[in-house]
């Protein structure tokens, strides 16, 4: 794994069968191996593809990966993307193989798919739960003793199902176990109820050690801007301290991480703690973004413009605008259908298909016979989604017809990705250039 690798372009190491079945490929499709996609000539608005699908523009994708990486890097932070947003072994294999220091996930079954990806340096960003779950994941563990896995516990009753379960089994190698500190989630809300949690990390003899301290301080977002950072604030302090006082555990040779670091509040995580972690050299710290390399015309657009309004984003060390820098990546595309009303036009695209909870998709162009239309003054908006179904506002004038192709941009990339069990991996002329599989369940 190198330091970071800019440029690298994405790789396809999984090979499957596609067929008519999945969203996007043709009708009558059958048998076709994903390497030989590039060589098919497809793109989604000339008619071929079966529509709603989606794509990701590949260029903005290793743009963000490769700007991101570095400013965590220049940052002296290091990311373990979090793999939940496309569940694809094969985008998080290339994130990794650019640099990135490891891989997240959020359950036991999805660090089950990274670890069949070749993806051995995990964090499981949640609590396992009682017995059955902390079962489960020596089950795992067992299966990959030399993979290198930490969990998250925020209470002793975790940690004692953890330790009962490793006790019982001494084939298993010891389990890296962080403190999680939290608000409005998961996450010890004291120090007391933390330091509780190290002492029950510490009494199993070895079989569980501490490994660090975490947290997530997005949930900790407030409708008021000036309260949202005061509590973001005094979250990232508490995990200072308790940095702090785990060192003062474990001695001053034991490796450490401190992990945080969403795709919101990235820059409040790096303006707080590398200069704690610096002093460390056992130390590391760790970002866990994963959005932010695919980004969106919706939620995470306007987070950035937050980002850039608290004057957090630098780069080659000088500021930078975040919401100019990077770039969404994923389209889904959709035909017209019908155009009932003189200023309505319904799409083949509802809430199967796209993401609404964080808002509704984005018309960026319209295609007809496979070329794009001239650009509207106002272009439409999506008012409503059914199942199936889009309702755009049209203008007076607007030139969209029956059969057109819709490209949209989309809100919430987490909640998009998964509707899809093949992400098409376009090129700069928009064609399909890869076929990155989805484990989504």
């Amino acid at each position: 794994m190198s330091e970071n690798t800019p440029g690298l372009p994405l790789a396809v190491h999984e090979n499957f069968v596609l067929d008519d079945r999945i969203r996007g490929v043709p009708p009558g499709t059958s048998g076709l191996d994903s390497g030989l996609v590039a060589s098919q000539g497809w793109h989604p608005a000339d008619g071929r593809m079966a529509l709603p699908l989606l794509t990701l523009d590949e260029a903005a994708f290793t743009s963000n990966r490769d700007l991101f990486l570095r400013y965590a890097r220049e940052h002296g932070a290091k990311v373990a993307p979090h793999a939940k947003t496309p569940m694809a072994p094969d985008l998080a294999r290339s994130l990794v193989e650019a640099g990135a220091w490891g891989t997240t996930v959020a359950d036991i079954r999805q660090a089950t798919v990274m670890l069949k990806g070749g993806l051995t340096r995990l964090i499981i960003a949640n609590e396992v739960g009682g017995a059955g779950g902390a079962g489960r994941l020596a089950k795992l563990v067992g299966a990959w003793p030399e993979a290198e896995l930490y969990v998250f516990a925020d209470s002793v009753v975790a940690v004692d199902a953890l330790a009962q379960t490793w006790r019982a089994d001494s084939a298993l190698p010891p389990l890296r176990v962080l403190v999680e500190l939290g608000v409005a989630r998961a996450g010890a809300r004291t120090t007391a109820e933390a330091e509780a949690i190290a002492d029950a990390i510490a009494a199993t003899g070895g079989r569980l050690q501490i490994a660090g301290v975490a947290t997530y301080e997005g949930a900790a977002a407030q409708p008021d801007p000036v309260r949202t950072d005061e509590v973001v604030s005094a979250l990232l302090a508490n995990v200072g301290d308790m940095f702090l006082r785990l060192r003062a555990r474990v001695g001053g040779e034991a490796p450490l991480m401190v992990t945080a670091g969403g795709s919101v509040f990235f820059d409040r995580v790096v303006a707080l703690l590398p200069a704690l972690v610096a002093k460390d050299p056992n130390a590391t710290l760790v970002l866990r973004s994963g959005a932010i390399f695919f980004h969106d015309h919706g939620v995470y657009d306007r987070s950035l413009g937050a980002v850039d309004a608290r004057d957090g984003f630098a780069i080659g060390g000088a500021g930078a605008s975040a919401r100019r820098s990077f770039r969404p990546a994923l389209r889904v595309w959709a035909e017209v259908l019908s155009r009932p009303e003189p200023g309505l036009a319904i799409c083949g695209m509802g809430m199967r298909d796209v993401s609404f909870d964080q808002g509704f998709p984005k018309p960026l162009a319209v295609y007809r016979a496979g070329e794009p239309l001239p650009a509207s003054p106002v272009k439409p908006q999506v008012i409503k989604l059914n199942d199936q179904h889009a309702f755009l506002s049209l203008q007076p004038g607007d030139d969209i017809a029956v059969g057109d192709v819709i490209e949209f941009g989309i809100s919430h990339p987490c909640t998009c990705l998964d509707r899809y069990r093949v992400i098409f991996g376009v090129d700069e002329g928009g064609r399909v250039a890869h076929a990155f599989p989805t484990y989504f369940g």
